[in-house]
């Protein structure tokens, strides 16, 4: 009778030989997947995000305009502008080759325009919302619309940085054509998520005399405590595990320094988004005031296109999905996704059907290129027509006005609060 027979005729025993060689098995496991980890972490490792090609076509401050060519047949005749958020890096559009929503607009004829906020130092304690949805936001829309000759163009935010959008829209609808908001939020009186929850006891006046600006680091470690067990336990956790993978490394790298990228968010621009937002909850209900001017989203006539994601921690669905019955657009979409607050823009499924479905979207509420080519040559044609019935008059010449230059607030509000 063989150990293992004598196991079983002994009743409850424990089958020590059946564990021991199933110890020696997994040893074995391990013993190669160390080797192979060794293999992975030792070897050139390609961890580059923004990978992307693009031209820094404009530069206000710290803030500068990136510029996407199309790869390929121009198929939106208005010009996108991304706009991100002031938390993180709007690096997170262009994370890696295939899941980037950068390329995926580029590969599909958007002429797209991307703002890099940059990293704010001490001396930008100072600027307010006003001065980066009026100023820096402005100023970057209208060198688009004088850059590529039109009158308006199409506004995507991120985040924070897509309630600047409404705001802006609210401010100037016609120079915006169509409005696209993702995982933004707009309706803060809700207890969906914990940040909400932080955010509406949080003395900010506090924290600032301390800090001036609002330290990135600090911020990032905040997100982190909201679901702690996840986002410091669980994913090192994976990251173990799936150590002998060469591609799963890569990606959590980038993920990683992605996170770790955190610039400061100026003082006072984070005073006001706390208080006027998360306390008050002004935006919403058409009380918010920046720069002496109200917000009314019912001038956001525009279409609109609301994305946001069921299981974002972050932003919730909650505070989200008010808006497109706030604004005064008749031509309204919310579009949920099964995802989180990042997966939206880095899971291959979720990259299947947001992008193709802002650019189905835009080409549908664009006017084709082929029709403007047609009516141009039209009238070409008519004014040549014309002009061998009469004859021609020459105009006299006149000099130019000069046009008085503005003062940019941004700057205006720095000399300010040095002078005093």
């Amino acid at each position: 009778m063989n150990s293992d027979q004598m196991n079983q005729h002994s009743g409850g025993k424990i089958p020590v030989n059946l564990i021991l060689s199933n110890l020696a098995k997994d040893a074995e496991k391990a013993r190669t997947r160390v080797e192979k980890a060794s293999d992975v972490l030792l070897d050139e490792l390609d961890t580059q995000i923004a990978a992307t090609p693009y031209e820094t076509v404009h530069q206000e401050d710290r803030v500068k305009l990136k510029h996407y060519k199309p790869e390929g047949e121009l198929k939106i005749k208005t010009p996108l502008l991304l706009v991100y958020a002031l938390i993180n890096r709007e690096t997170m559009l262009d994370l890696q080759p295939g899941k980037s929503v950068v390329e995926k607009f580029q590969k599909s004829g958007v002429n797209l325009y991307m703002i890099d906020w940059g990293y704010p130092t001490r001396k930008d304690r100072y600027l307010t919302i006003d001065d980066h949805v009026n100023g820096y936001i402005g100023e970057m829309v209208d060198f688009i619309m004088a850059r590529e000759k039109v009158k308006q163009v199409n506004l995507m935010g991120i985040c924070m940085g897509g309630s600047f959008c409404v705001m802006y829209a609210a401010l100037n609808p016609g120079k915006i054509k169509n409005l696209i908001t993702t995982v933004t939020p707009t309706h803060f009186d809700t207890d969906q998520g914990l940040l909400h929850v932080w955010m509406k006891n949080l003395d900010v006046d506090r924290l600032l005399q301390g800090y001036g600006n609002m330290p990135g680091d600090l911020m990032n470690f905040g997100f982190l405590l909201l679901n702690p067990a996840r986002l410091m336990i669980d994913k090192y956790v994976g990251f173990m595990e799936n150590i002998d993978n060469k591609a799963f490394v890569q990606d959590f790298v980038r993920m990683e320094k992605w996170i770790f990228d955190s610039p400061d968010v100026p003082g006072e621009t984070f005073r006001q988004f706390i208080k006027d937002c998360y306390h008050k909850n002004l935006l919403i209900q058409n009380k918010m005031v920046i720069g002496g001017r109200r917000i009314d989203l019912k001038k956001i006539t525009m279409p609109l296109l609301n994305y946001y994601g069921i299981y974002d921690h972050l932003v919730p669905p909650a505070a989200c999905e008010q808006l497109t019955s706030a604004v005064g657009s008749k031509d309204t979409q919310d579009m949920s996704l099964k995802t989180g607050h990042i997966g939206i823009y880095v899971s291959s499924r979720c990259q299947q059907e947001f992008t193709p479905k802002i650019v189905k979207w835009l080409m549908e509420r664009d006017q084709p290129l082929k029709a403007v080519r047609k009516r141009t040559t039209r009238k070409k044609t008519a004014a040549k027509a014309a002009i061998t019935k009469k004859t021609a008059v020459k105009k006299p010449v006149t000099k130019k006005t000069a046009t008085k230059k503005t003062v940019s607030p941004r700057k205006m509000t720095k000399k300010l609060k040095g002078d005093q």
